[in-house]
């Protein structure tokens, strides 16, 4: 889903800060939005590892609840930049620009070649804001729940031991599978490009509301991936009476170890993030050029 949106007047900067193409292009964006006149906002890592001679004014990020005061965010690095903000801003609304430092991204798209134009586009309203559905996940622990959320997926694996997992899955409360593989995986529309493409999930299109599953291998092949509607509560609980830990994933960078007693609850988030986007955007173009689509001798 996509909607028209207003013009700017301020702009947060997120970066992957230990690129050096980073502290390249700071000074040329602030140079940017003071001409726009721009109120312009910085992250704390940003703030921490500024050189002395950067003399720009900029206000603080120090809270999540300062990314109201942002109009739109304005991430440099790559696709994990991006599904760390996106935990960040969480359903504060707030818009993000995808700036990719490497290569092509299915989330950070715009190139630093154009970016400049890109932010003049932002900056007359020419744009639309595209939502990218967003799960939820509750884990019982035995010490009251934990709630975490997720742009691209949640991985439940073996972790440390050597054995596989028994997982049973139920959807809505009916029964869908037990599950005995080295671990499951649950992805967005959005992931469904990432980890779970590797484990042989299909490709679902951002636009969609959906939840894919897919195990990684699995004991028993016939058990394969399976794409569920968004309006589905999973709960995942393990079947083994084992005292190893049980690995969880957050977007492959929050990481927790649970016991084999647990119980997960994964829905659909009551928000969405909203990602910003032009009207030549392509996402079957992006598919191509990522996947290889198209070129001899590619299969």
């Amino acid at each position: 889903m996509s909607a028209r949106v207003k013009k700017p007047k301020s702009l947060g900067i997120w970066g992957n800060t230990d690129k050096p193409r980073f502290w390249e292009l700071l000074p040329p964006i602030m140079d940017w939005a003071k001409d726009k006149k721009l109120a312009t906002f910085l992250t704390t890592r940003i703030h921490d590892n500024l050189p002395k001679s950067f003399t720009y004014d900029y206000q603080l990020i120090e809270s999540a609840d300062d990314f109201y005061q942002t109009d739109f965010l304005l991430t440099l690095g790559g696709d994990g930049t991006i599904l760390s903000v996106t935990r960040a801003v969480g359903h504060r609304k707030t818009p993000i620009l995808g700036i990719h430092l490497g290569e092509l991204g299915f989330l950070a798209e715009v190139t630093v070649d154009d970016m400049f134009n890109r932010l003049d586009m932002v900056l007359t309203g020419d744009y639309s804001l595209h939502k990218r559905m967003i799960l939820k996940a509750e884990i019982i622990n035995g010490n009251g729940p934990q709630i975490f959320y997720a742009l691209n997926d949640f991985v439940i694996d073996r972790g440390k031991s050597h054995r596989i997992i028994t997982m049973q899955l139920s959807a809505n409360d009916h029964y869908v599978a037990d599950y005995k593989a080295d671990g499951l995986i649950i992805a967005t529309p959005t992931g469904s490009t990432a980890y779970s493409l590797s484990a042989g999930g299909p490709i679902v299109i951002p636009q969609m509301n959906a939840m894919v599953v897919s195990p990684v291998s699995p004991h028993t092949l016939s058990l394969r991936p399976i794409v569920l509607p968004s309006d589905q509560t999973l709960e995942v609980k393990f079947l083994d009476d084992g005292t190893d830990e049980i690995a969880f994933a957050v977007d492959g960078q929050v990481n927790e170890y649970l016991s084999p007693k647990s119980k997960i609850f994964i829905q659909k988030a009551p928000f969405e993030i909203r990602m910003i986007a032009f009207e030549d955007s392509n996402y079957f173009k992006t598919l191509c050029l990522k996947m290889g689509w198209g070129k001899r001798g590619v299969t």
